[in-house]
């Protein structure tokens, strides 16, 4: 049990650089800025597989010991539990009057009554009863170790389950644009994928959805002025091809299920319908272009490429604000609300060779600028561009022309599926039962010893706790109360009668005096 408390917390240590450093699979632009940011420091990590935590091999090793030391916990203790259901309460020890708690009183009641009375009286509760000649045997709790056994095996259940899920289950993420944008269950149109080792990606549902509109309202006045309270993605999907549509309505914590597949909304954002003509008056790029928020303002970044400009390829980069407000001096202006109330586009440009013809797989939020040379203006300024909806600039040089067309919104869904979902969440449930029976229930011996001395019984009864707590004098008092119910002690006949021959109550009364 040790070991295994050891491991758990050990567990808990070694999932923490998962939250404090983007993964692979479940952020890639975080994991990509992260990367740029410590040029230095992410070759390390990664080599020691901090941008992949759960499927490391140290956090894998800590996993399966936990995992190998809950079953070498439960297994012994198994049975020795089916050995104690089968034994019968002990006996009772020679001098009861040693044990924590112990009262001893005279009755002139029948021995055989006094017995058989205590029977009942200890035997309530679920409680196990021998009884013995004279002596009344009594043990209960039992169940304190079955419901210990019940969390330990759930526990396992549930890591199992989720290692099972993690390698027969996958999870990707992609950027659905509103007013048509469309998204089809294939390997090529995930943004970010990742999938257990035991998953076939030849098995993706083959669903398809289309999102029709997505409407996001934030809170306008107060101290929480910004703050999201409904984001609601509507839409058509089908679960395969030539199969009729039906609608969808996604919110937040309200995913939809297709095939065993969840879509949840996990993020969104704004995409600016941008056009550019090229030097020839082409129109060599027109469509919406996602940014991706960088605050609670919804302050943006994005990255327009035009491979097809002639006579050199475009790039821009910058900056798209939903409410933009002038600082009143000369510096770039801020959002002031993740509204679009004021939409504005900073950008910069770029023109040259931007990679995308040697092969090597490039990010759509990431310029490469390696070969690319930035316009400037005629005193050798960067060129800026800044335009609200509907303006258009021309670029230096003659290179064209950029347009604000509009503004349209994107959806960030997650497609997650994992087998047998449902199996850690019942595991969870009936382990929770199982510590709530091991905390609550606490095992009890009591036991009940009579005999006859002269014309009187001659009654001892005690109790002993195999489990800590502080209520054990409390309920043998209770017991000897119901006792004395029903056989009274004896009256004194003599200025030798001693405290335990009084009632219990009279024994309360005379600590108290």
């Amino acid at each position: 049990m040790r070991t295994a408390l050891f491991l758990l917390l050990l567990l808990a240590v070694a999932a923490i650089p998962g939250s404090l450093v983007p993964q692979r699979g479940v952020d890639a632009q975080a994991l990509e800025r992260y990367q740029i940011q410590h040029p230095t420091l992410a070759p390390i990590l990664d080599n020691l597989g901090f941008f992949s935590v759960y499927s490391s091999p140290w956090f894998s090793s800590v996993y399966l010991l936990l995992m190998v030391s809950l079953v070498g916990c439960i297994l012994p203790r198994t049975l020795v539990y089916y050995r104690a259901l089968r034994a019968r309460p002990p006996k009772a020890p020679r001098n009861l009057e040693r044990l924590p708690e112990s009262r001893r009183w005279e009755t002139d009641a029948d021995l055989d009554e006094v017995v058989a009375h205590a029977r009942k009286v200890l035997g309530r509760g679920r409680a196990r009863v021998d009884v013995v000649d004279t002596e009344v045997r009594a043990e209960s709790g039992y169940l304190r170790e079955a419901g210990n056994l019940v969390f330990h095996v759930c526990l396992v259940i549930v890591l199992v389950s989720v290692a099972a899920g993690g390698l027969l289950g996958y999870r990707g993420s992609a950027i659905v644009v509103d007013e048509g944008g469309g998204f089809s269950n294939d390997l090529t149109q995930y943004d970010e994928f990742s999938a257990g080792a035991l998953f076939d990606t030849d098995r993706l549902p083959p669903f398809s959805l289309t999102l029709d509109d997505f409407r996001a309202r934030f809170q306008l006045t107060g101290p929480q002025r910004g703050a999201p309270r409904e984001f609601e993605a509507l839409g058509r999907y089908t679960s395969r091809p030539g199969e009729p549509e039906r609608p969808f309505d996604i919110q937040v914590n309200h995913p939809l299920n297709i095939d065993g597949t969840s879509v949840f909304i996990v993020g969104q954002g704004y995409a600016p319908v941008i056009k550019v003509t090229d030097g020839d008056g082409n129109v060599a790029f027109d469509g919406a272009v996602p940014f991706l928020p960088e605050d609670g303002t919804y302050t943006s970044t994005g990255v327009v490429k035009v491979p097809d400009a002639v006579p050199e390829q475009l790039g821009f980069q910058g900056f798209f604000l939903p409410t933009a407000i002038s600082t009143g001096d000369d510096s770039a202006p801020i959002s002031a609300f993740p509204g679009a109330a004021n939409p504005n586009l900073g950008l910069f440009a770029y023109y040259g060779n931007l990679g995308l013809d040697e092969g090597d797989p490039q990010s759509v939020f990431i310029l490469d600028k390696d070969d690319l040379t930035q316009m400037t203006d005629t005193d050798g300024a960067p060129f800026r561009i800044n335009l609200s909806q509907g303006q258009v600039t021309d670029l230096p040089d003659g290179r064209g022309t950029v347009e604000f067309v509009g503004l349209r919104q994107f959806v960030k869904f997650q497609f997650s599926a994992s087998p047998g979902l449902q199996v850690p969440l019942w595991a969870t449930s009936i382990g929770v039962l199982g510590l709530i029976l091991s905390l609550g229930i606490r095992p009890r011996r009591t036991w009940l010893r009579a005999r006859r001395e002269g014309t009187r019984t001659v009654v001892e009864v005690a109790g002993l706790d195999r489990v800590s707590r502080g209520d054990l004098g409390a309920d043998i008092d209770e017991i000897v109360r119901e006792l004395q119910d029903e056989h009274p002690v004896a009256a004194n006949d003599g200025p030798d009668a001693t405290s335990t021959d009084k009632s219990i109550d009279d024994q309360h009364e005379d600590a108290r005096s």
